[in-house]
């Protein structure tokens, strides 16, 4: 290995042995060749650990930590202590990368001194052979090195920009920034969204970051044992926000700045966690909503500038009528009239922009097609 190490590319693998070629491959393929990669395995019994020690063997660059706890944050926190690199850079194992990916974020962390550069990825389907591009930024976004604390005019701004897709893995952090900055992965079991407090932290102490408008990683979608597709860690993004909570406390310069940002991104979250979850688990999970954002408003943490006055109403109806709102959602996913009184009090202006702002998002996440498509259905349902 090159006594100069530019990127430690650290890779987390628990029995992933039908993807873990591909991974490896396409770092060792990189076009930025000072780089060491640290495999961290968690216990694989399916032949992962046997091919990565089979690529060690071949490559010095490749080192293997073997993990004594199943924990994506503990093997994190593992790879990133060993690593001796000036960036830090990851890679999960059922994803691979493009070339130049590592080279192209280094050449732009390394010319503007940043904390962290950030691009975009694809989300991958392997069944059918599809990448489908996931920018994270604009050009305009991108045309700057800024500070995610201090640099936006809006608290609007700073929102949208700390609720951008955590893709933890689309990003290289300079070290030193990660180990002065006391930046740990949660440590909780298996692989639970510790990608939620990690980013949080990132963003919040690092001084000089850049986005970039490129695609580099090919983020597996149809890999079943994945995280994001386990409906039964119902209450894991409740543990993230818990850890971020944990990370404010410690740090009273910061909190009173992004306590209410905390609380809006976490609105979003649990939004997301609830749909995904099975009709059974819904309601205690709304219960626990409620229970969490009463708390907080009695704490004086949720600013109304923060949300949109569809979000402002929702979050009102979860906390004062949980249950309500599980038959509200739920009639709305099944395309069935429900009244409910979700905006009291809203006047037409207020209205207006509501349904404008709905339909400009809905076009622009999903096409003309299926937002006129969406349009004529409300009007058939109102009809009946």
């Amino acid at each position: 290995m090159s006594e100069s190490v530019r990127v430690s590319v650290v890779m987390p693998s628990l029995n992933v042995a039908p993807y873990i070629r591909q991974c490896v491959e396409s770092v060792l393929g990189q076009t930025l060749r000072d780089i060491e990669i640290i495999c961290v395995d968690a216990g694989s019994t399916d032949g992962t650990l046997e091919i990565l020690e089979e690529y060690a063997r071949g490559d010095s660059r490749i080192s293997i930590i073997r993990s004594d706890r199943k924990s994506y944050g503990y093997q994190m926190n593992l790879g990133f202590d060993a690593a001796k690199g000036e960036y830090l850079g990851i890679l999960e194992t059922d994803d691979y990368a493009e070339p130049e990916m590592f080279e192209r974020l280094y050449r732009a962390a390394s010319a503007e001194k940043l904390d962290v550069v950030k691009a975009g990825f694809y989300f991958y389907y392997s069944r059918e052979e599809r990448n489908e591009p996931c920018p994270i930024a604009s050009d305009v976004q991108a045309s700057r090195v800024f500070c995610p604390l201090t640099d936006f005019t809006s608290p609007l701004e700073q929102v949208e920009f700390f609720n951008i897709k955590p893709s933890i893995w689309s990003a290289i952090y300079r070290r030193d920034f990660i180990r002065e900055a006391g930046i740990r992965f949660h440590e909780t079991p298996g692989a639970s969204f510790q990608d939620t407090s990690f980013t949080f932290q990132v963003w919040a102490q690092a001084k000089r970051v850049r986005l970039m408008t490129d695609c580099f990683v090919h983020y597996r979608q149809d890999n079943e044992a994945s995280s994001v597709n386990s409906p039964g860690k119902v209450y894991c993004v409740c543990d993230e926000y818990e850890e971020i909570q944990r990370f404010l406390d410690r740090r009273p310069e910061l909190k009173g700045r992004l306590e209410p940002v905390m609380c809006r991104l976490k609105y979003d979250t649990y939004m997301w966690n609830y749909d995904r979850l099975s009709d059974e688990l819904k309601p205690a999970f709304a219960q626990r909503m409620a229970e969490e954002y009463t708390r907080d408003m009695q704490d004086g943490k949720c600013e109304q500038a923060l949300y949109p006055w569809y979000k402002w109403n929702t979050l009102h109806v979860i906390m004062k009528t949980p249950d309500e709102f599980v038959r509200w959602r739920a009639a709305e996913k099944a395309g069935v009239p429900y009244e409910i009184n979700m905006f009291p009090g809203e006047s037409f202006p207020h209205k207006l922009k509501r349904k404008l702002i709905g339909g400009y998002h809905c076009l622009k996440d999903h096409g003309v097609i299926y937002t006129w498509n969406n349009l004529m259905e409300k009007v058939r349902r109102r009809a009946l």
